[in-house]
């Protein structure tokens, strides 16, 4: 890859990723984490935080630059790129803006990273009135720059709040919105993640609820009442239409979903939330999709708690760029976990972390029977605080030897499963990895707490 003269942006491939052109390999120095006050009672915008992760840098963990939006309560989400390696062929591509999709106000931001990736500054707003009226679409979630340069995500609803997977294309040079990409025909009541593999004609989707019903936070009956997700959508990536449902059971929840990132592996992982399951899927010989159970976590019996069991709730996982591990996050319970996928079809438990979570010792929760655990964890203490909330969102380093990890799920369910994370702040921590035989480390040098920001 760094020899490649007349490339665009990112890697050949993800062993290359891995490996770096650099001598020293790809060493992350900046991160950018959406910071979110809806609903903390703190009348100000969300922002974007930069943060510096070079070792030798006087300012390592610590926010240097924050870049407000122009509006309230929007709930910032995820994230993503203009231009990725989906356009590593095209030298005219270059990954200069950050995608912002926001999940309640269903804006979307476009900010610029290029001029002075240490500073970002605001480029584009794509207000919800275009999403609306060229797609009928709102509460846009994932989004994935495409290899023709445009920009692809899905959204979780229409814009009464009612669930509809549909997605939106997004121009890759004004980024007004085009319309949607799907083709007509049958759409999905629910919509959340996807991810696409052009070399087997596939984009996969996921559904998490009803817009209008999980941002009140989340009622175990609506579950009963079908409000929630049970299938991975399959399309057809050339006709842009939806050919097969995977029902993976009720109150399963798909969230995550992830292909190994060898482009010619027709299978990956989805992660079940309310299910506390990884499923693996994977293209059949005759053309169809299917899926297997292959971790579950199980429930533990507790008192003191909103149910008499306590799910995992899996919310986000990530495999590794050379697919010999999957990693996620079991946000109830507390734990990270990392597990060997040379044998995809059987994952084998080889890394676990506790960071906080329901069940630490000394809090409301009385674990009274559990089929993992002997005892319950400690605490979690980190520079002498203790981490409120639970393990969610995950980043690996391109080398896989560094896990980043942050706190927050959504506001309203933050506020409900962990309300002192909505006084005291999100953190951000860092795993160390072993990639050789598998294990997770806590750092105990690093610790970015989000409550000391200026606003809180």
């Amino acid at each position: 890859a760094g020899k490649c003269g007349a490339c665009g942006p990112g890697y050949a491939s993800p062993l290359e990723a891995m490996k770096g052109n650099v001598p020293a390999g790809p060493r992350e120095r900046l991160l950018y984490l959406p910071c979110i006050y809806r609903g903390t009672g703190i009348g100000a915008p969300d922002f974007l935080a930069t943060v510096d992760v070079d070792p030798k840098s006087p300012r390592y963990c610590q926010v240097i630059h924050r870049l407000p939006m122009p509006n309230l309560g929007d709930e910032l989400h995820h994230s993503g790129w203009n231009a990725c390696s989906s356009c590593h062929g095209d030298p005219t591509k270059s990954r200069r803006f950050l995608i912002l999709p926001s999940l309640i106000s269903s804006r979307i931001y476009v900010v610029d990273v290029a001029t002075d990736p240490r500073a970002p500054r605001l480029h584009k707003v794509v207000e919800a009135e275009e999403l609306a009226r060229k797609g009928n679409a709102a509460f846009p979630h994932t989004s994935h720059c495409l290899g023709s340069g445009e920009i692809l995500i899905s959204c979780l609803g229409d814009p009464d709040g009612n669930g509809k997977g549909t997605f939106i294309l997004l121009d890759g040079e004004t980024f007004e919105v085009k319309g949607n990409w799907e083709k007509g025909g049958k759409i999905p009541n629910l919509g959340y993640d996807f991810w696409y593999q052009p070399r087997h004609n596939v984009l996969l989707s996921t559904e998490w609820g009803v817009p209008k019903i999980l941002a009140q936070g989340f009622d175990p009956r609506d579950v009963e009442k079908g409000h929630y997700g049970r299938r991975i959508n399959v399309w057809d990536w050339s006709r842009r239409c939806l050919v097969q449902q995977l029902d993976l059971g009720p109150g399963s929840i798909p969230l995550e979903i992830r292909f190994l990132h060898e482009p010619r592996a027709a299978q990956g992982f989805v992660g079940c939330a309310l299910g506390g399951a990884v499923w693996r899927f994977h293209g059949s010989p005759e053309g169809k999709w299917e899926a297997e159970k292959v971790i579950e976590v199980p429930n533990k019996k507790v008192q003191g708690w909103l149910l008499p069991e306590m799910p995992g709730l899996i919310t986000d996982i990530l495999i590794s760029l050379d697919d010999r591990f999957l990693y996620f996050s079991n946000w109830l319970h507390g734990d990270v976990r990392q597990y060997d996928i040379s044998d995809p079809r059987h994952p084998k438990l080889v890394g676990q972390v506790f960071l906080g979570g329901s069940i630490s010792k000394g809090g409301a929760v009385t674990v009274v029977e559990d089929r993992e655990l002997q005892d319950q964890p400690e605490p979690c203490v980190v520079q002498g605080k203790r981490i409120p909330g639970g393990p969610q969102m995950l980043q690996l380093s391109l080398d896989g030897r560094r896990l980043y990890v942050t706190t927050s799920l959504f506001s309203a369910w933050d506020r409900q499963f962990y309300p002192g994370m909505l006084t005291e702040g999100s953190v951000l921590l860092q795993l160390e990895v072993d990639t050789e035989r598998g294990g997770l480390a806590l750092n105990p040098k690093f610790l970015l707490d989000f409550g000391k920001e200026p606003g809180g």
